[in-house]
């Protein structure tokens, strides 16, 4: 198993995970921990599994063989085993430990932004109203929308709308934050402002692991990079050393096509 930073006490714990669709493998024994309070990137070129790994990770996949902590849930599942008979169970813990946030924004149109984020702890949590209402102010704030509480989506430019799904996502308090190319989707200009606030979280403790093709954020923002290819993790290293001197020869060559572009 690779460890990010050699401590003792991961938020996330992963140890031969594996998944694949119609007999094609796309995840091949993935192994890794993660620190409380670290920002992790995920890099590797398109296909190599990373938002399959992240899907995994929030239960949103069921995965084939392996096994994971995350938060203090625990799945397993060894090879041919039937999906645990408490898998709904595991997975409802899990998503109120972690948060995520994809590529399209996925607000609900019909709601303003102060409603979108103020649905799950009313619905999920079961909170007082006048606390949910609070966190949703309180969070809009945190993402640099406290003047656009009452717009619809479609009022709101792709920036802003992904960082009021963030602050949706951050309305359950999760422990980790999961981010499926959550720039991807948004015009070059729009791309910082959504940065930016990962980068304040991360200020904050706020442990994050980001698929990403933002290779200046990675390099500048990351605790530690992992890069990925075929379906396996190729190489872990803190930014400067993955940069600079990278292990592997995949590694080298993904890169190197960066910084050509």
């Amino acid at each position: 198993m690779q460890t990010i930073n050699g401590q003792n006490n991961p938020i996330l714990c992963v140890n031969g995970l594996k998944k694949g669709y119609n007999q094609m493998e796309v995840l091949k024994g993935i192994s890794f921990t993660v620190e409380e309070g670290d920002l992790v990137s995920i890099i590797g070129p398109s296909g190599c599994g990373k938002s399959t790994l992240l899907r995994c990770l929030n239960c949103l996949e069921i995965l084939d063989e392996g096994e994971m902590e995350v938060a203090g849930v625990r799945i397993s599942r060894r090879h041919s085993e039937p999906i645990p008979r408490n898998f709904s169970q595991l997975a409802h813990n899990l998503r109120q430990k972690v948060g995520m946030v994809f590529q399209q924004f996925n607000l609900f149109p019909h709601m303003t932004i102060r409603e979108n984020v103020a649905i799950a702890p009313r619905v999920v949590l079961k909170l007082p109203e006048e606390e949910v209402q609070e966190r949703a102010r309180e969070l809009l704030r945190k993402v640099g929308l406290e003047d656009r509480m009452e717009y619809y989506p479609s009022q709101l430019s792709g920036g802003q709308q992904q960082r009021a799904a963030i602050a949706r996502a951050l309305a359950m308090k999760p422990r980790l934050m999961l981010y499926d190319e959550p720039t991807s989707s948004l015009d070059p200009e729009l791309v910082e402002e959504v940065l930016q606030v990962m980068r304040n979280l991360d200020a904050e403790g706020m442990t994050q692991i980001i698929v990403t093709h933002e290779m200046k954020f990675a390099r500048d923002a990351s605790d530690y990079i992992i890069f990925m290819d075929e379906g396996q993790i190729v190489e872990i290293s803190d930014e400067d050393e993955i940069f600079l001197n990278p292990k592997d020869e995949r590694t080298r060559k993904f890169l190197n096509r960066w910084i050509k572009e």
